[in-house]
């Protein structure tokens, strides 16, 4: 069984197809940026188009303000990933990153990916935050192979 604990940060399960393999990734935006996504790809050993993923609840791009500096940590590798960031009125970027998770699984070659788009901050009945909460829980992710 693999665990994840987040209250922003966007949970990814991995499965192969085969039912024999499964990985979990802890994906805020510094672990997207550092590659979280494409190592856990690459421990799994397995051709990335046998993989599926799905994404868990996380700070939605209504609500997930950055500064320049995490626009650039992604834009430096990729250039389209400009469009994960949208510019608000306080020169800062709202950013997205469910459509940075996609990007980086799409360039690994995963096409099969679910979930995403529930956004942590906005939905206080079901999902902790940080950003909205300050100190708060956490929930957990968890995928497991059956015996």
């Amino acid at each position: 069984m693999c665990a994840i604990l987040t209250a922003d940060c966007l949970p990814i399960v991995l499965a192969a197809d085969s039912g024999d393999l499964v990985a979990a990734a802890h994906a805020g935006w510094r672990g997207l940026a550092g590659g979280v996504i494409e190592a856990t790809v690459q421990a799994l050993q397995v051709a990335p188009e046998r993989l599926m993923a799905w994404l868990g609840p996380a700070i939605g791009p209504e609500h997930f303000e950055v500064g320049a500096e995490v626009r650039q940590a992604f834009v430096q590798g990729d250039l389209a990933a400009e469009a994960a960031f949208v510019p608000n009125a306080r020169g800062r970027f709202m950013a997205d990153l469910n459509a940075l998770a996609r990007r980086r699984l799409a360039a690994l070659g995963v096409s099969r990916i679910y979930g995403g788009g529930q956004c942590t901050y906005a939905d206080g009945e079901r999902y902790f935050s940080h950003r909205r909460d300050g100190v708060t829980g956490r929930q957990a992710t968890l995928i497991w192979l059956e015996p």
